[in-house]
């Protein structure tokens, strides 16, 4: 390997349970926190510190290993693993991988709160539900986090390798400094950021029962501490892209409701389609003028969360499911469905890839 090429070598630990070891490495042997994913219940940590690099993977099978990451393209394309004189095993990765979005896997999913589907500890001590179990092939992830007891947040400045990231306040309010855009943002109940790839942030502190619908893409992606970069930045510059994507601040307060493509129904749009060259569209429906009826959409992947009321979902071929808040639900392209009896209260937030897509009305 050539010294003009960027390399990177980490030592490779397994680890039993990776929770105990965070507080170990970063408080007891006072080593950095580089990375750690995913988010909603981790898996991987890397820390750094006294000359070595480590990397800790939950369920990793023993003896330790040797990663090296590099972009010397002295290593031919296949070749992932070497193995030393010794028997020590050395991994090569690239330093700087692409992102991979996995393919679809369509499916028809009804996440209910009343389930009691498992609330996990995630990154920074947040409490994460998972709302797409299948995750659709990977493709995907949705999750309902909440801080139960308010105030600072134990947070880094860090970043999110993602294709798409959607950050939806249900209840109470966030305090969160982003990268290029001002002095920190309260985030309050209906509002909502996008987070393009790569943007440096921070939460700094929730209230009491804050709760939080997050959306990326893909399912698992890394999360990286920046240990540079001081928030808030300098400058202001609201025009910046990350990757083609504009950070948005969309708030409820100025909420302009139009006749949505579902009849029955009103919408907002909070201008994330237009703000990411359509990768996404986020939308929030209310009870509108006239009787839902059945539709279809093409829509590569359609997530609605119930935010409030009621409503029964029908679909084609399936039983019927009567939702209320907190419930969830993933809709194939294709599959004809109907948002039956909707409460007068009913709210839902709609996320979907692309942001422009074909809804079709089936008589």
């Amino acid at each position: 390997m050539t010294s003009e090429h960027d390399i990177r070598a980490e030592i490779c630990l397994p680890t039993t349970d990776l929770r105990a070891d965070l507080g170990f490495f970063g408080k007891v042997l006072n080593m950095r926190l580089d990375m750690i994913y995913p988010a909603d219940d981790p898996s991987v940590a890397v820390y750094s510190g006294h000359g070595v690099r480590v990397r800790l993977e939950q369920g990793a099978g023993a003896p330790g290993r040797l990663r090296v990451l590099t972009d010397d393209p002295c290593f031919a394309e296949g070749q992932k693993e070497l193995t030393a004189p010794g028997g020590t095993q050395v991994e090569i990765h690239p330093l700087n991988p692409p992102l991979l979005l996995p393919e679809t896997d369509h499916a028809f999913v009804v996440r209910r709160l009343a389930d009691q589907a498992p609330w996990v500890i995630g990154r920074a001590g947040m409490q994460y539900r998972d709302l797409i179990p299948t995750r659709l092939g990977g493709s995907i992830i949705a999750s309902h986090i909440r801080i139960p007891d308010g105030g600072p947040v134990p947070d880094m400045v860090h970043f999110h390798k993602v294709g798409f990231q959607l950050i939806f306040c249900y209840r109470g309010w966030v305090d969160v400094v982003y990268e290029d855009q001002g002095p920190p943002i309260r985030l309050t109940a209906g509002d909502c950021f996008i987070q393009p790839p790569e943007i440096r942030h921070r939460v700094l502190e929730a209230s009491d029962g804050i709760e939080v619908i997050e959306i990326g893409v893909p399912a698992e992606h890394i999360t990286e501490i920046d240990h540079v970069m001081e928030l808030p930045t300098p400058h202001l510059r609201p025009d910046r892209e990350w990757q083609g994507q504009k950070f948005v601040f969309n708030q409820a307060k100025d909420a302009d409701w139009q006749a949505s493509r579902l009849p029955g129904f009103v919408a907002r749009d909070t201008t994330i389609a237009v703000n990411t060259r359509n990768v996404a569209g986020v939308q929030v429906f209310r009870r509108g003028q006239g009787d839902p009826v059945w539709t279809t959409h093409d829509a590569d992947i359609h997530f609605t969360f119930v935010m409030a009321g009621q409503m029964i979902l029908e679909g084609e071929g399936k039983d019927p499911y009567t939702l209320a808040p907190g419930d969830a639900f993933v809709i194939p392209p294709g599959m004809a469905t109907r948002y039956a009896d909707p409460s007068e209260d009913i709210e839902l937030l709609e996320v979907t890839l692309p942001g422009a897509f074909k809804t079709d009305q089936r008589f």
